[in-house]
């Protein structure tokens, strides 16, 4: 039995509950359009401008002399990456030890190989020989010029100008996990490298592959530097190729778009290792998962 004076306002109470109209922004959406407009227009005049000479762009792109500088951009970004980042963790490492010594020389380090720019470091490699004009020891001795090629000095250089950076990447992400969990495995009795490997890595890896990944992608671009030691690159290879036929923007197109290319590569996989370590914190659908459920008529969340 409902109480009278609760009546009259239970029979004030819509049936049907009112309808959320969602607030408009005419702005926005004119400003989309204007954006999308600008967009195309650039896109069709790229496209279209005779100046770009995108015959040329298209009779080059897949040659043996670009395929074979664009072979070397990526053999030595994957060399430069996987050594950098190899004693890049050793620095950071020791970076973070109780031993004042390795502690200092791992500042130390990278305190150095981060002030000095690495076009310079490149050039004071690709002369060694004039401060060294031998290595080894007696009848093992070599010529300097001999042993350092220009894919060598490379190597060498980007190597070493990577690892400052690297290890202040992972040194970050070493420091993202809670020490917590530190003191609890060592009271399990873990030994150091166990905890480091097993609790420490796997959680630093959320922090450390975001800009890991930048890294990567800067040093597939900022390999065209070794172009000045006269290493044959990608961008090395059409400047040979445009120095004989003068052909400069159709052949600078054609490195652009092999960057382009790479890049994006390098991008889609950056998102699935970032989807892979953070499994157990989030779980974001991919964009095929999206598209999917939109064609299902669904949502994923």
């Amino acid at each position: 039995m409902t109480h009278p004076q609760v009546a009259p306002a239970l029979a004030r109470v819509p049936e049907t509950a009112p309808e959320v109209v969602p607030a408009r922004h005419p702005l926005r959406w004119i400003a989309a359009v204007l954006v999308l407009a600008a967009v195309c227009a650039a896109v069709f005049s790229v496209a279209t401008n005779e100046n770009f000479q995108w015959n040329v762009v298209g009779a080059y792109f897949g040659t043996a002399a670009v395929l074979r500088g664009l072979w070397l951009t990526i053999w030595l970004t994957a060399a430069t990456v996987l050594l950098g980042f190899a004693l890049g963790t050793l620095l950071a490492v020791l970076r973070l030890s109780g031993n004042p010594v390795l502690s200092g020389l791992s500042w130390g380090y990278v305190w150095l190989f981060r002030s000095i720019p690495v076009l310079v470091q490149l050039l004071f490699w690709f002369n060694i020989g004039a401060l060294y004009p031998v290595l080894g020891f007696g009848s093992f001795s070599v010529q300097t010029v001999d042993l350092l090629t220009g894919t060598v000095t490379a190597v060498i250089g980007l190597v070493l100008h990577e690892a400052a950076y690297a290890a202040e990447v992972v040194r970050g992400g070493i420091l993202s996990v809670d020490g917590g969990q530190l003191e609890s495995a060592q009271a399990l009795g873990m030994t150091r490298w166990r905890v480091l490997r097993r609790i420490v890595l796997p959680q630093a890896m959320r922090a450390i592959v975001p800009p890991a990944a930048n890294m990567l992608i800067g040093t597939l671009k900022g390999t065209s530097i070794v172009s000045v030691i006269a290493v044959h690159d990608l961008l090395h290879s059409v400047q040979l190729v445009y120095n004989r036929t003068y052909q400069v923007i159709p052949l600078l197109l054609v490195a652009t778009v092999w960057y382009l290319i790479l890049t994006t590569l390098l991008t889609i996989v950056q998102y699935y290792v970032e989807r892979y370590f953070s499994r157990g914190a989030q779980r974001v659908p991919t964009p095929w998962q999206r598209l999917r459920a939109a064609l299902a008529g669904g949502i994923v969340r």
